[in-house]
């Protein structure tokens, strides 16, 4: 058949193409494996080898046992043809660090005690490490390959490659790249035992000229010499040499090896990048078909064995790992002229008496790198850094021999370089390092810096907030002037009813009292405004504060950060974003004097030592850790039902500071208490994507309604959120039964959310958010909202006539007597805005121990001493169940705690904020811009955004945007006032000045 195909080329060679893109997609002018037309006697090729003709792994499991490898690699809602051409692996800057370490812990299979104890993997182990090892590689290669975009002021067209990324990436790890062979064998020789298949494989997708096309660059791939011979090559990997166990062990291994397969390929849906998740996913899938290929007993079963999606992505992923085997050929040779041309650029510097050379690169890196270190360690000031950098580059004799002698030495560097210089080279301690940058670190950050302290913040992920940021409900406060008749007791018993029996009065107490002062410190010190009060479900009076003209969590963040940055300048505070605590430093007495960190956008594969942060005080506030789904995480080992349960929070919420504080003895709380919230919406275009944004108690606050599949309201929607979960899970019989939800049930129930016009307005900003999400739809009239819900009219009728007579009774069959926002008499003329909750992961009531002073508990009740807590991170403030709006209220009130009794060192000076002298250069200019101007800035390199009628270009700003950078860039070129003013208050671009282009003209 192929040589017949040939011929035809041969022909279209004589006769002339039909167009050129067809004379391109058949000249093979790059040489390539010589094709097998005849059987080649001469040597063996096209015979059976040896290992082909021995027994696989097979074992004594039914034949059809591992056609399923790739059943867990789920395609999702809204199935799309994707064109990979299209979509080429590159870099994002996506941190999946968190995905390659679940996926590499989930390698663990269960075998024989013996085999356990002796702490090595076994063979099958170590085949699943070596392909995981082998795909990273790959895709660190590609993401070296293709490192920096396109970009106007670079000068660049098309992605760039980054080969000293690549070569810190592989430079000591060699063995990275032998795995990535390794997996090519693999692939290699399931591309071998499939090819019969193949070769008569009908490639049908309605484009006869693509499928004649991928049909002969098929055949041609399985005709290749190499797959054809018994090359030594295939020897690497050997699948019958798997599973050699007997008996029910060896079909133990056999289920287990699949069944972490499995798993590994699970953890692939949470991740955030889509571009990422395709080929992750389609790698796994790859993968997975070669191994069902390879372990199938008997050839005749691949036919019925493979999908097209499968074998689509077995021939990608063949293809992808050549690619990546000939882009480390491409980036050693990238990275070594690179190397020669920056030699060749750089004079020829004395060496000294010892043949040392004085002014080489290398000590000229070794004192910038020393410089950084020290500043990173927040050991010197970032103008002693500069300072000492600046002489580095200019190759100061002193520093220069200062780096030769001690340049790997940082205490002795920083000793002996005191008298280098003019700025003082000690810069101080920090005072404190806090670990998180949710409103808990933040608030703890900011009190200490307002006291005159000294602060590094370490934050994971690339952008501050953490899940304080999505905070749309308020913040809780008894009692500032607000026109209720609150009183603290009040809020004591709704907060202590809500907690239950696992009430914790002491910390209670300290929320509560000090609540009123929290707020009053957001409005006066951080400027927010919160000027709106809400009745959240769970509590007697309205206590539950919020912006007139923003969310609550945005705006919070932002204002915090805000007054946090100010004091960079002066060298008071340091943040250092995508880096990573391994773990906490004591000293010989236990105090805690600091910590171990790596940068995780630099030591994703690197071996190398974490840096030490010293400060006599840690802050942890890491949040909880309602997203982490491993086997290994707390969630599995408290709460091992709920896995199944979509979460609101961000997928960084894996309890790191919980591992930190007990790896150091501290006790913990309330662990398997983790709160179910009510309403999290299910996205009509993703419904099954696990993360879910939160739709707050103030969604029923104003006024919204719950209503089931049978058109019915069955709860008081004011109630807490233990008890509006617990009413809504009671739609399955097996929870109603027996008050537990089935661990292997993944099917929640859902329900319809439906708010009023007066509702809607009552919650305009939220409202507005929610619907240009596509989360709430607007309806009007009772039919169409009916019709949304796929009721019946009659029933759904019914219902409101009920609850509009229990609101003019002033009460209803669930003890609602709190009725706002009821829809108008006439249904028909009422506007509704209607979308789909179910019950979600969204946070944690368990903890680490604390006292009410934010002091970390060892496991007998004792402070450890230098170590200190707030916010999710801790437990007990909640008991059973947190009441709505207290999550903003406990980071607040305990950060400040924390913040305020840190102790200060004495400083000759103290930085004042704002108190700098500057000599401005002139007045910022601005120029009209017409709305065609505005268009032609739409890129993610050059983004210009109208809001409120002036234009801002805020290409620098997307990456700081608290939320990420997506929603900044999906509004490039774009007048985005209604979108931004569904989240913010337009007080804060005052602070964008110096981005202003100006005003929007017609």
């Amino acid at each position: 058949v192929i040589s017949s195909v040939l011929n035809s080329l041969k022909e279209k060679e004589k006769v002339g193409w039909e167009s050129q893109s067809e004379r391109d997609t058949f000249q093979w002018t790059r040489p390539s494996d010589p094709v097998v037309l005849d059987g080649g006697a001469e040597d063996d090729l096209g015979k059976p080898c040896d290992d082909q003709t021995s027994e696989s792994g097979g074992g004594d499991l039914p034949d059809l046992f591992w056609v399923d490898m790739c059943s867990n690699i789920k395609a999702g809602e809204g199935l799309q043809v994707v064109n990979l051409a299209l979509n080429p692996e590159r870099n994002t800057g996506y941190n999946g660090t968190h995905i390659w370490k679940a996926i590499y812990e989930e390698n663990c299979l269960a075998v024989s005690q013996g085999a356990a104890s002796s702490g090595e993997m076994c063979y099958e182990e170590r085949v699943l490490y070596r392909l995981l090892s082998g795909m990273h590689t790959s895709t660190t290669l590609s993401i070296a390959k293709n490192y920096y975009p396109p970009s106007k002021r670079k000068g660049r067209t098309t992605y760039e490659a980054n080969p000293q990324y690549f070569m810190d990436k592989f430079g000591d790890n060699p063995e990275y790249i032998r795995n990535l062979h390794f997996s090519y064998v693999v692939l290699l020789r399931a591309l071998r035992k499939a090819s019969p298949f193949l070769h008569k494989y009908e490639i049908r997708t309605g484009n006869i000229v693509e499928d004649e096309t991928a049909t002969v660059l098929l055949r041609r791939l399985l005709d290749s010499a190499i797959l054809q011979s018994c090359h030594d090559v295939f020897t690497a990997f050997d699948e019958s040499l798997m599973f050699r166990e007997g008996g029910a062990e060896r079909l133990q291994l056999q289920h287990n090896f699949k069944g972490v397969f499995h798993n590994m390929s699970s953890i692939l849906d949470c991740v955030q990048c889509q571009q990422c998740k395709l080929h992750g996913k389609m790698t796994m899938m790859g993968y997975g078909t070669a191994l069902k290929v390879l372990f199938l007993p008997r050839e005749e079963l691949i036919p019925s064995s493979l999908s097209r999606n499968e074998i689509v992505a077995f021939i990608n992923t063949i293809a992808g790992m050549s690619e990546s085997i000939k882009e480390v050929r491409e980036l050693t040779a990238m990275y070594w002229a690179g190397q020669i041309r920056s030699n060749a650029k750089s004079g020829l510097p004395m060496p000294d008496d010892n043949g040392a050379v004085l002014g080489s690169s290398e000590l000229v890196d070794a004192a910038v790198g020393a410089a950084s270190e020290l500043a990173k360690a927040g050991r010197i000031t970032t103008e002693r850094e500069a300072e000492l950098v600046s002489l580095a580059f200019s190759r100061d004799s002193n520093l220069m021999i200062l780096a030769k002698h001690y340049g790997t030495d940082l205490d002795k560097f920083l000793l002996h370089s005191q008298n280098i210089g003019n700025v003082p080279g000690d810069g101080g301690e920090p005072d404190a390092i806090v670990i998180g940058s949710g409103l808990a670190g933040l608030s703890a950050t900011l009190n200490i810096l307002d006291r005159g302290g000294k602060v590094i913040v370490v934050e994971k992920e690339h952008r501050l907030g953490g899940n304080s940021n999505k905070a749309s409900s308020g913040i809780n406060a008894c009692c500032p002037t607000n026109g209720t008749h609150d009183f603290v007791e009040a809020f004591r018993n709704d907060t202590i009813r809500s907690a239950g029996d696992s009430a914790r009065l002491p910390l209670i107490n300290t929320l509560v009292e000090n609540s009123g002062a929290a707020v009053e410190w957001l409005k006066d010190r951080v400027g927010v405004d919160l000027s709106l009060v809400a009745q959240l479900g769970g509590h007697v009076f309205k206590r539950t504060h919020r912006p007139k003209n923003g969310m609550v969590g945005a705006e919070v963040i932002y204002g915090v950060q805000k007054a946090i940055k100010e004091y960079e300048k002066s060298g008071m505070v340091q943040i250092m974003v995508d880096t990573s605590v391994q773990k906490l430093i004591q000293d010989e007495d236990g105090r805690v004097i600091g910590v171990e960190v790596k940068n995780l956008k630099k030591d994703e594969n690197d071996n190398t030592s974490p840096t030490r942060l010293i400060a006599p005080n840690v802050v942890l506030a890491t949040g909880g850790f309602a997203s982490d789904r491993r086997s290994s995480s707390y969630l599995a080992k408290y709460r091992p039902e709920l896995l199944g349960f979509p979460a609101t929070a961000g997928d960084f919420s894996t309890g790191d500071g919980v591992t930190l504080a007990t790896a150091l003895g501290a006790g913990t709380v309330d662990m398997e208490k983790v709160q179910i919230h009510p309403t999290g919406w299910v996205d009509p275009k993703d419904p099954s994507n696990p993360s879910k944004i939160l739709a707050g108690e103030l969604m029923r606050g104003v006024g919204g309604i719950l209503i089931n599949s049978e058109g019915e309201r069955f709860c008081n929607e004011l109630g807490t959120r233990a008890y509006v979960t617990d009413t809504m899970l009671r739609h399955d019989p097996f929870y109603a039964k027996n008050k537990k939800w089935k661990e292997s049930n993944g099917n929640l129930p859902t329900f319809s959310l439906v708010l009023s016009s007066s509702a809607a307005e009552d919650g305009k900003k939220h409202v507005d958010h929610y619907t240009h999400k596509g989360l709430l739809t607007r309806l009007e009239g009772v039919s169409a909202l009916a019709n949304w819900m796929g009721i019946n009219e009659k029933q759904v009728r019914s219902t409101f006539k009920q609850y509009q007579k229990d609101a003019e009774a002033g009460a209803d069959s669930w003890g609602k007597v709190s009725f706002r926002g009821v829809p108008q008499k006439d249904v028909d003329k009422e506007v509704f805005y209607a979308g789909t909750v179910t019950p979600v992961l969204h946070y944690c009531m368990g903890g680490i121990t604390i006292n009410n002073e934010g002091s970390v508990l060892d496991q007998n009740g004792i402070a450890i001493p230098g170590l200190h807590a707030a916010g999710e991170v801790s437990g007990g403030v909640h008991g059973n169940n947190r009441l709505g709006g207290n999550s903003l209220l406990e980071c607040t009130v305990y950060g400040t705690i924390v913040g305020k009794k840190i102790p200060i060192k004495p400083r000759a000076t103290t930085a004042s904020i704002g108190s700098e002298s500057v000599q401005a250069d002139g007045e910022h200019q601005t120029r009209d811009v017409t709305r065609a101007e505005l268009s032609e800035h739409s890129a993610k390199e050059d983004c210009w955004i109208a809001i409120d009628g002036m234009v801002y270009d805020l290409t620098d700003f997307a990456e700081e945007h608290p939320a990420g950078p997506a929603s900044i860039h999906e509004l490039g070129g774009q007048d985005g006032t209604v979108e931004f003013l569904a989240i913010h208050n337009i007080g804060i671009m005052e602070d964008f000045d110096d981005v202003l282009i100006g005003p929007l003209v017609e």
